[in-house]
């Protein structure tokens, strides 16, 4: 223990490591500023690179754009047009219609408060009129905006959630609100709060809800016409960027919902609703089955699905003027929101300086509707502390024990993997973790055990010499200081088989299963395939993905070794086929995989640098295996082996001629054989009598026959309906009916992709 600790309190490489380590978690525990806006900005980098999605259909918006100012004249509008627009969209069948604006104050456009005053002098006159009373009457009911607006509401077949918003803070005000105006702003909002809040915890230490000073809520003419309404407040970080949306906000005693939770949960035919609480804060929303994930102060972390307009937008004017195809609207959430130039409700987003108010209530809708969320798990502060330690003690062990170089490529590896594991997990998953203070503890750590290494360098060489200038001569000794490698670079040309096999839509399914159960899926696989490579002793040369590279005839001699690489492709084949009856009952996805196979001269040895190198093989041959793999894609087969491949194995099995092919990047065409058994093994006489019919069909295409060739090819798919190329060639036949090749056409057909 004396020793641990001797260790530690002096300058070390342990001791660097531990301190490097340890301020690197006090900066991350204590919110560095400047580090957190960093985050971020890397947060926005992965938002971004993940690039644009596709978001459903029931959200769109309803802009108050610059067609809809030159054509309805300055904003604000007339209520009556509001009205109109709300007429609009019922009947065009919307579903909700929520409002990203405020009526907050009385509408005095249509002379109403005039009509007042001359009501008043009327009075004053004593100037009484049974008709003139009842035209006045109807005057101002004419004239009152308000009340044709709250009409249009109340008897609008769709739900209107009006927004409204609050103030933060006393001072974000001129003045201070009386309690009694407070209390009636609350009064107004009220019907629209959070019906139930559930604590797993008794007491909480603090409070964690985003706390408000008062609700602006809009008219009581108008409030109590809606169906519902939510604030439209959105909170910016630090950098005065918009990623996450309050999905709760405390106002008095009471938590009120934002437009976008009403809009959905009236689109969801208002199912239950409830916010749940933690014993360390908030932790989401309950609506019906669906959940809301949300941090511990309640903030949903917002889901852009790209760029502005990802949503569709509807002028206003086209809605007024019915330019607008019926049924547009129908069962739509419809968000009601301004974008003109001045009216402009702007907001910087990770994805654009410039995004629409409105559209960033769509996004969260389209979030909770779709169940598509990003999140910062409860365990990523753990994680980013683990993360710290892991990646600042990986560097601390092995930089001392490394060369320059080595080190610097082990730390520039280990920074590589922890940003493909970051990037991964949140384009994939959804999960954001930490970037930038697990590798500021990597950087830091490498800097300072680097710059330690320096300057001991030379102490440390002349300790050396002086230890074994005893027992060595110093010209070795030089030479052992130095640690040159004794690994040495280059290859051969042989005539090798090359086996590229690869799984089909494999990446699909990390969607569905989490990185641990892939890696044991992979690994089984690999285990699997592996040991069938083996067993006709193949070469394994790399994993790519989810691709196996294999090589036969190298490095030990194989006079059969294209037989080999037949063999060993079916025995795969065959395999997989039993791996896929063992998973289903265990609830494994069923694998199918796509292989090619290529004979030819290729460069076989230590290919790669001084740094780095492997046993490889390069050449045309090689890069023409890989082609023949994805052909498999083409024609719907399984295993597809070149010209040269079927020549050396005729004789020993199952095969038929697909097709001739022009692959990319290659101007000799190339005859491509579907690999299909052992020969001798007893085929299913459908089969057989499908491999007849397409090899007629095959020579039919290749004179030009197009109705024979259709007529064959459509017998082979009907006495075999899994024979994929059959129907792949008929199909092609018909395109041939309709723009025949020219009459120099050699039969040959041009792949364009890979």
């Amino acid at each position: 223990m004396k020793a641990v600790l001797r260790s530690l309190f002096s300058i070390n490489a342990a001791s660097l490591t531990f301190g490097s380590v340890l301020l690197v978690m006090i900066l991350l525990l204590s919110d560095a500023p400047f580090l957190d806006t960093i985050e971020l900005k890397t947060y926005d980098l992965r938002l971004r690179s993940r690039g644009p999605q596709s978001p459903g259909p029931d959200v769109v918006l309803a802009a108050i754009d610059e067609k809809s100012l030159d054509v309805e004249g300055q904003w604000p509008w007339p209520r009556a047009r509001i009205a109109d627009l709300v007429d609009s969209l019922s009947r065009d069948g919307a579903r909700v219609i929520g409002f990203d604006i405020g009526f907050l104050e009385p509408d005095q456009s249509g002379g109403l408060k005039w009509l007042n005053k001359v009501q008043q002098q009327l009075h004053a006159l004593a100037i009484d009129s049974q008709a003139l009373t009842h035209f006045m009457a109807a005057t101002q009911k004419d004239a009152d905006n308000d009340q044709r607006l709250a009409t249009a509401i109340q008897n609008s077949s769709a739900a209107v959630v009006l927004g409204y918003f609050f103030h933060m803070s006393q001072p974000d005000l001129d003045h201070p609100l009386a309690q009694g105006e407070i209390d009636r702003q609350l009064t107004q909002i009220n019907p629209s709060k959070y019906p139930l809040v559930m604590f797993r915890k008794a007491t909480l230490e603090t409070t964690p809800f985003v706390q408000a000073y008062a609700p602006e809520s809009n008219l009581a003419i108008l409030s109590d016409a809606a169906a519902s309404a939510g604030f439209f407040t959105l909170a910016n970080d630090r950098d005065g960027t918009i990623r996450w949306m309050p999905m709760m906000i405390q106002a008095g005693e009471n938590l009120y919902p934002p437009l976008a939770v009403r809009c959905a949960w009236h689109y969801l035919n208002k199912p239950q609703l409830a916010v749940q609480v933690g014993p360390y804060g908030v932790s989401g929303i309950e609506m019906g089955q669906r959940f809301i994930p949300t941090d511990e102060r309640g903030r949903l972390l917002i889901n852009y699905q790209g760029p502005p307009k990802t949503f569709p937008h509807f002028s206003v004017s086209n809605i007024l003027g019915g330019k607008i195809p019926a049924g547009t609207f129908q069962d739509k959430i419809v968000i009601v929101s301004a974008t003109a130039t001045g009216t402009y409700d702007v907001r910087n987003t990770p994805v654009s300086p410039v995004y629409p108010g409105g559209e960033v209530h769509a996004t969260i809708i389209d979030n909770i509707l779709a169940q598509r969320f990003l999140t910062r798990p409860d365990w990523s502060k753990i994680y980013d502390l683990m993360a710290i330690l892991a990646l600042g003690l990986s560097i601390g062990i092995a930089i001392p024990r490394m060369r320059a170089l080595n080190g610097f490529l082990f730390a520039a590896g280990l920074f590589a993997l922890h940003l493909f594991i970051g990037f991964r997990l949140f384009i994939h998953y959804g999960m954001w973790l930490n970037l930038v203070y697990p590798l500021l503890a990597l950087t830091s750590t490498y800097i300072v055990l680097t710059v330690y290494q320096y300057v001991t360098e030379e102490r440390q060489r002349q300790n050396t010499r002086a230890v074994f200038k005893q027992y060595i001569p110093p010209l070795v000794m030089e030479e052992v200081l130095k640690d040159p490698t004794g690994l040495q670079l280059g290859g051969d040309e042989k005539i090798l088989t090359v086996l590229f096999s690869d799984l089909q839509g494999f990446s699909a399914f990390s969607e569905r299963y989490g990185p641990q159960e892939i890696t044991k899926i992979l690994s089984d696989y690999y285990t699997q395939m592996t040991a069938k490579l083996f067993t006709h002793e193949g070469t394994l040369l790399s994993y790519v993905g989810d691709e196996i590279v294999a090589l036969f005839g190298a490095p030990i001699e194989q006079a059969d070794h294209a037989v080999r690489a037949c063999a060993a492709a079916l025995d795969m084949r065959d395999r997989r086929a039993t791996l896929n009856a063992e998973w289903a009952a265990i609830g494994r996805p069923l694998l199918h995989a796509r292989t090619g196979l290529n004979t030819g001269l290729m460069l076989v040895g230590n290919l790669g640098s001084d740094y780095r190198f492997s046993y490889n093989v390069l050449g045309d041959h090689v890069n023409l295996g890989s082609r023949l793999e994805g052909l498999n894609k083409l024609y719907g087969t399984e295993i597809l082996i070149s010209e040269t491949t079927a020549v050396e194995v005729k004789g020993k099995f199952t095969m038929r001629e697909i097709d001739t092919v022009r692959v990319l990047g290659r101007e000799q065409p190339l005859r491509v054989f579907e690999l299909i058994g052992l020969l001798g093994a007893e085929l299913p006489h459908t089969q057989a009598q499908a491999l007849r019919h397409y090899a007629a069909g095959l020579e039919a295409y290749r004179q030009y026959h197009w109705d024979e060739a259709l007529d064959l090819f459509r017998a082979s798919h009907a006495s075999w309906p899994r024979d994929t190329p059959s129907r792949t060639m008929s199909e092609r036949c018909l395109l041939y009916q309709q723009a025949p090749p020219p009459e120099a056409w050699d039969g040959v057909f041009d792949a364009q992709s890979k």
